[in-house]
Formats: structure tokens, C-alpha cells, sequence
């Protein structure tokens, strides 16, 4: 017997999907064709001492229409491997540099 899947089980497949990490950070390039680099900081707490350090890591970004520019707050989100590194794209620029 074939199996097709319902309309429930279909939302919650695609619920499931929709779980993606987004993360916030600024550009730090933007040279590339369709491509931003942006660097990502993250604050951890030392599991012993307790200070919270700041982590940094630079990803880059599928930006389909050239739109973001050096300096600018952007918005992305996880997506499928889209190149041999690109495994973000952008979502929105919360703020444009000065």
C-alpha cells in the first residue's frame, strides 16, 4: 500500500522546517556577486568563572538583490546549502550604516 501524507502531517512537517536558526550581525563585506559576509558575535559564559565572553564568526550570506552594504545591521537565516560555503541568506536590514 502507498502512503500519502494528510493535510496535519503536512503541516507539521513543514512547522518542523520552518524551526531555522536566524541570527543577527553586521556586514563586513560586500565584493562578491549576490554574496555578503557577515560577521556574527555571540556572548557565552565561561562554564567556571562565570564572565561572559564575546565570541565572533564570520558566515556568508545569499543577498539576491546586492542590497546590503558594508557596516549594516542584517537579519539572516539558515537555508540549504547554497554554495561550497553559503549556507545563510538575508532576511532584512534592521539598520543601514551611516
Amino acid at each position: 500500500m502507498a502512503e500519502s501524507t494528510t493535510q496535519p502531517e503536512a503541516a507539521e512537517e513543514a512547522l518542523e522546517r520552518n524551526d531555522r536558526k536566524t541570527r543577527r550581525g553586521y556586514v563586513t563585506s560586500d565584493k562578491m556577486d549576490k554574496t555578503i559576509t557577515v560577521s556574527v558575535e555571540e556572548r557565552v559564559k565561561h562554564p567556571l568563572y562565570g564572565k561572559v565572553l564575546r565570541r565572533s564568526s564570520k558566515v556568508k550570506a545569499h543577498d539576491a538583490d546586492n542590497q546590503a552594504g558594508i557596516g549594516d545591521l542584517v537579519l539572516i537565516a539558515e537555508t540549504r546549502p547554497l554554495s561550497a560555503t553559503k549556507r545563510w541568506r538575508l532576511v532584512e536590514i534592521l539598520e543601514k550604516a551611516k
